[in-house]
């Protein structure tokens, strides 16, 4: 993962930390978790005792890859992303699923077991009601009326750089959002050229003009609801947080949050900054094409993500991603659990 200039994203950087690792596992690892993953039932049946049976299957990981893994998750001056190889996968794969999934002609569960594993050794899996209907495992595939949106449906818009927030009644959307995510591809574009872009907040403050960055951490920005909750819940109507800021936190250890679904600068100055902090994001990114049996390792504090414009058929054979959302903790966001799940909030 470099610097890139995949679909109109510059290469220029003033600045690069080492934001990024790649994980890759030995073929005689990859085999051993397949055929243990292989026999695992749907993990939504029993998904506590799933992800306590992915535990015991993952702590088989060789040391080193395995703490490569737990670091990413636990320490601050750590990468935020990572990409993680040889991963194994579903000896069939049925028909990408037409309406976003999931899929209901699936027989076997690696790719979920994959995914949910690796969510297990960062945090616990959450969902929330307005994004995939609080399921744990989110199928990111396109669909064809969502194709023009900033939304994980979207497929011909570039896919802005952002954060996954989430609508929250204290007026904060940044809060309790996820603290990771975790994308695995099941299958690729028809061409092979959709690009997942990362932006460190590290990167991104070294590259930004001393008084932009100011501006961006001054309380001068309402952020839009995620996509789904507008389109779910506010009949299309916008619904904005109370004015933040993009960038806080400690400097050497900035956390930053941008809305796909639209920021609005309260200032002529914070639109200037904010046109600003979108262009600086393009220069510092990381791109990766995902392929099957990859999987990348998101922190969704320390940077920002995007995707690139791709050509999607609707024809069974389009882009798959499943996804996560990963809490380190869910303590901090008992306010929002449902009375019937509680891993799904509000």
């Amino acid at each position: 993962m470099t610097a890139t200039t995949d679909h109109g994203v510059p290469a220029t950087a003033p600045h690069i930390v080492q934001t990024f690792t790649e994980i890759a596992l030995p073929d005689a690892v990859r085999d051993g978790l397949g055929e243990q993953l292989e026999t695992l039932p749907d993990p939504d049946i029993d998904i506590d005792r799933s992800m306590a049976r992915l535990l015991q299957i993952f702590a088989t990981l060789p040391t080193e890859l395995l703490q490569q893994i737990l670091d990413f998750g636990r320490h601050i001056d750590t990468p935020g992303v990572s990409l993680v190889s040889n991963l194994p996968v579903d000896s069939v794969l049925p028909d990408t699923p037409s309406d976003g999934g999931p899929s209901v002609d699936k027989a076997s569960f690696v790719a979920e077991g994959v995914l949910l594993g690796l969510s297990g050794l960062l945090g616990e899996p959450m969902g929330v009601l307005t994004e995939k209907a609080g399921q744990l495992v989110h199928d990111v595939i396109p669909v064809p009326g969502g194709s023009m949106t900033q939304t994980n449906q979207g497929s011909e818009v570039f896919l802005n750089f952002h954060s996954d927030i989430m609508h929250d009644v204290i007026g904060r959307y940044d809060v309790a959002n996820p603290d990771f995510l975790v994308l695995s591809c099941l299958r690729p574009d028809h061409e092979g050229i959709a690009g997942t872009f990362y932006a460190d907040a590290r990167d991104i403050s070294a590259a930004l003009p001393a008084a932009t960055l100011e501006t961006l951490r001054s309380p001068l920005f309402r952020l839009n609801a995620p996509g789904s909750y507008v389109r779910d819940v506010a009949d299309g109507q916008e619904v904005l947080s109370d004015p933040v800021p993009m960038i806080g936190g400690h400097t050497s250890y900035p956390e930053i949050a941008i809305s796909a679904n639209g920021v609005h600068p309260l200032t002529s100055g914070a639109r200037e900054a904010l046109d600003t902090l979108q262009e600086v994001c393009g220069k510092v990114a990381h791109s990766v094409r995902l392929q099957p049996g990859q999987a990348l390792l998101i922190n969704n504090r320390k940077g920002v993500h995007a995707r690139s414009t791709f050509s999607a058929r609707y024809d069974g054979q389009d882009r798959w991603l499943q996804r996560t959302y990963v809490r380190r903790s869910l303590w901090n966001v008992r306010y929002r659990v449902t009375d019937d799940n509680r891993r799904v909030h509000y």
